[in-house]
């Protein structure tokens, strides 16, 4: 009778136990087929506006006031230098932005400023390409270009290459205008069927394609 008691107690045990690792089981299955995608800050199409940045070379133009129309360069802080208003922020605004501000700031000074602002040289955009490469190094650019393109650009990948262990390393901000770093992978494979977390996005001025 004791015996049989025991028998039955273990059998409840182990039902139990079973029970309760198939209940685990199930969890982590629906925990995990309901687990949204990580979502990472990229664009697939190009910016519908050129935002400048430092070392553009720009044509300054005043409407009649020769004095004030120059050519310019974007400083490494991002600022341009313009007679009488003095320093003015360029970098991060695209060229009709510029224009307006420009043309703000000289209204201390004269009636109704024209300002137009063209782009003469574009060396802001250049991403870089690290290690399993045939060339690696910066790369200036004067159209935007996708991760595939980087690659390409750097000669394709070398006989020892992870290939879909590749990163994207971008420098991004929060909200409170703080700098972190962002890695992002991109894996060959998935960039060239078409699958992954993210697909063939175009790349910001400064991301770093890393190539282990």
């Amino acid at each position: 009778m004791n015996a049989y008691i025991k028998m039955h107690s273990v059998k409840r045990l182990w039902w139990k136990d079973g029970l309760i690792v198939m209940t685990i089981f199930v969890f982590v299955a629906l925990a995990t087929g309901c687990a949204e995608p990580i979502k990472y800050p990229v664009d697939y199409s190009v910016p519908s506006a050129f935002l400048l940045g430092p070392e553009d070379l720009l044509v300054v133009t005043v409407w009649r006031n020769q004095d004030l129309s120059r050519e310019v360069v974007i400083r490494p802080d991002g600022m341009i230098s313009m007679p009488l208003i003095g320093d003015v922020k360029a970098a991060g605004l695209s060229s009709d932005v510029l224009a307006k501000r420009i043309a703000e700031r000289l209204t201390e000074f004269m009636s109704s400023p024209t300002v137009s602002v063209q782009v003469k040289e574009v060396n802001s955009y250049f991403v870089y390409v690290l290690g399993e490469v045939t060339k690696p190094g910066k790369y200036p650019l004067r159209s935007y270009a996708t991760v595939l393109q980087g690659v390409s650009l750097a000669g394709g990948f070398t006989p020892f290459a992870s290939k879909n262990k590749m990163q994207v390393v971008r420098d991004v901000e929060d909200n409170t205008g703080a700098k972190r770093e962002l890695r992002i992978p991109v894996g060959f494979d998935d960039l060239r069927e078409g699958k992954g977390p993210v697909g063939n996005f175009v790349l910001k001025s400064g991301d770093i394609i890393v190539i282990p």
